[in-house]
């Protein structure tokens, strides 16, 4: 449980495992239910759009997210890493800013396998390039 008293519905985890696992999501996006009591699945989606991921991260509220990254390797190679984002806009306000910053750790601590952790207060900090370092 987080600091902030919000906990982690099973939902989330299981839908992590069958991102990491199964390869058929791209990414997820969390975010904590109307009563603030707990962190549930927002949105789940196998586009492969790295912009349909930015776009479904909302304007004036934070989330969370997890990204399955792929790229190639110097020697050609395909592989995957997971990102984790925080994503809290400069134009969301300052109770949903504190509240899912004091509640992070409940979630990120749950999920295993997480290669880079981003944190994004404006759109282009969540760029591509700016993510991974790839282009």
């Amino acid at each position: 449980m987080a600091a902030s008293g919000i906990s982690v519905n099973n939902e989330c985890l299981e839908v992590y495992q069958a991102l990491k696992l199964g390869k058929k999501m791209k990414y997820i996006i969390f975010n904590i239910n109307s009563n603030n009591t707990e962190i549930v699945v927002d949105k789940k989606s196998e586009s492969k759009e790295y912009d349909d991921f930015i776009a479904d991260l909302p304007e004036l509220e934070c989330r969370w997210a997890v990204y399955d990254f792929e790229y190639k390797t110097d020697e050609g190679g395909i592989r995957n890493k997971l990102c984790f984002y925080m994503w809290s806009p400069d134009t969301a306000k300052i109770k949903n800013k504190m509240l899912f910053a004091s509640s992070k750790d409940a979630l990120r601590k749950r999920l295993d396998g997480i290669a880079i952790e981003v944190q994004g207060t404006e759109f282009s900090e969540v760029a591509h390039e700016c993510s991974f370092g790839q282009g």
